[in-house]
């Protein structure tokens, strides 16, 4: 639970409160997607009920917490959240402390949400930036679309370049094992997808096959052999041959054509698959 918030002087920054029990944060821990922070035993006591953020209700477990990011813990500590002597005693001598003191923890706490401003104005400086390079690359798609539609031989060139495209995305992932093939989320919803996809793109997977490998997301863009449950179970062997590359901090992998070319048609498709799962991904 969250310390009190009468422990503290002068008003505390509601970015430091528990949503959960409302006091500052003790231990505080982040869930992955949403980033909203709790205290490590109120989020802990919530999902041992039902496994969603209790601000947002997107699904999160006990082992997908992380600790709160470092400006965070700083911004507590600079209000001695992170030190629970430091709170008693500051409770105890609450009526002793002169205006220096106060003066001068208002100074640091000042200047812990200069740094938080500057950090957020560069932030969308830098979200100008990917904008701008987003734009200029889908001109850029669209330009060598144009090509290859008029020129056989730019159209054999620009294949080329896209084939090296993906093989090189590929590389840079990890390899990733299935050790609960049960635990496969085969109708994942549209929130669901919205988050495998924005992890993709932040992995650097390239923007030509980005949309597919999210439309083979779903059981009923799969491969006829993985078409359906029975059809699932009766090629199991054949999956736990799927060359799997991890997606970066979700439990999903990806399946890419190119390193699956040693399958049969029925259990692969282009550019590759997509497998989102509820657990059991190493």
């Amino acid at each position: 639970m969250g310390y009190e918030i009468v422990r503290f002087i002068g008003e505390v920054d509601e970015e430091l409160i528990c949503s959960i029990c409302s006091g500052v944060f003790e231990e505080p821990l982040q869930a992955p997607t949403c980033e909203h922070a709790f205290c490590k035993a109120c989020i802990n006591e919530w999902l041992s009920r039902q496994p969603t953020c209790p601000v947002d209700r997107l699904p999160i477990t006990a082992a997908q917490l992380r600790p709160a990011p470092r400006l965070l813990r700083k911004l507590l500590s600079s209000y001695g959240g992170t030190n629970t002597k430091f709170n008693l005693y500051k409770a105890q001598m609450l009526d002793t402390w002169d205006h220096n003191c106060v003066k001068e923890l208002r100074s640091i706490v000042h200047k812990q949400q200069q740094k938080m401003v500057n950090m957020e104005t560069e932030m969308s400086e830098q979200r100008f930036q990917m904008t701008e390079l987003k734009r200029q690359l889908t001109v850029l798609q669209e330009l060598m679309r144009a090509m290859k539609v008029s020129n056989p031989g730019v159209r054999v060139l620009a294949e080329n370049m896209e084939r090296d495209d993906v093989a090189r995305w590929s590389n840079s992932l990890s390899r990733a094992r299935v050790t609960r093939w049960g635990g496969m989320i085969s109708t994942p919803d549209v929130m669901l997808q919205a988050m495998i996809k924005r992890s993709l793109a932040e992995s650097g997977c390239p923007g030509h096959i980005l949309d597919q490998l999210m439309h083979n997301s779903h059981e009923r863009n799969w491969p006829q052999g993985l078409s359906s449950l029975e059809t699932r179970q009766n090629n199991r062997r054949q999956y736990e041959n799927y060359v799997c590359k991890r997606i970066p901090s979700k439990q999903a992998v990806v399946v890419l054509l190119c390193d699956n070319v040693h399958l049969p048609e029925d259990m692969i498709s282009a550019p590759g698959l997509v497998m989102i799962f509820a657990h059991g991904i190493e």
